[in-house]
């Protein structure tokens, strides 16, 4: 385990969307700290410095409010609605010996060699939560695919996870494809594999009505019975 990430916090008087809204604006994250059976702090963490810290790989952190230190894990962060700013993060406590689940995103590594044979890869699975000590937990699972050929599938049981650490995910969950996709056709392509149109005589069959018409005018009539007298 490298050296833990301090970070001071202040605790926060006020709470609810107003106080979130204006500490936000004053560059700082809403946060909770909770665990080990401790009363729930509501703090204040330095947006610069929280991020920063977890952009290098920083999961285990050190919190400092006032005298008090505490060693928290980043359980969960809350982004905005663009999915870009971290809005709120949930800090539990831990002790570094003790073992923890926890979701790790996948990185995806290496050139599949079914691509060479015209496949796409397509990724289907953000991260994995494994189990492990909480001085240990990865900041990344690598998942190399160069192996993948066209039309293989890889799953969470195929992964090969560092030492001490434990799959908790679905061993079936799907990770990486590697498929065909359908190349779309010109107009051109389309057209001459369209079927011959069938031959319209709706024109011929009118003309040869409307003849018969005019020959059934043309005949004389002829006269009807004489009356009698």
């Amino acid at each position: 385990m490298g050296k833990l990430l301090c970070i001071k916090a202040q605790i926060r008087e006020g709470v609810g969307k107003k106080a979130a809204a204006k500490l936000r604006k004053l560059g700082g994250i809403p946060a909770v700290i909770y665990g080990h059976k401790e009363e729930t702090l509501a703090v204040a963490l330095d947006a610069h410095n929280f991020v920063e810290g977890l952009h290098h790989g920083h999961r285990l952190i050190e919190v400092q409010t006032g005298e008090k230190k505490e060693t928290v894990f980043v359980k969960d962060l809350q982004y905005d609605h663009l999915g870009k700013k971290i809005i709120h993060a949930d800090l539990v406590r831990v002790d570094v010996a003790e073992t923890i689940r926890v979701m790790v995103p996948i990185e995806l590594k290496g050139t599949a060699k079914g691509t060479r044979e015209g496949g796409v890869v397509e990724g289907h699975a953000d991260g994995l939560e494994v189990e492990c000590k909480a001085g240990s937990v990865p900041e990344v699972i690598v998942v190399s695919v160069k192996d993948v050929g066209l039309g293989d599938t890889l799953h969470a049981s195929d992964v090969e996870l560092p030492p001490d650490v434990k799959l908790i995910s679905d061993p079936s969950t799907v990770l990486v494809t590697c498929s065909l996709v359908a190349v779309a056709k010109t107009t051109e392509e389309l057209e001459a594999e369209a079927p011959a149109a069938p031959e319209v005589i709706t024109e011929v069959k009118g003309a040869e009505e409307a003849e018969g018409a005019e020959q059934a005018e043309e005949k004389p009539k002829g006269k009807g019975p004489e009356q009698p007298k």
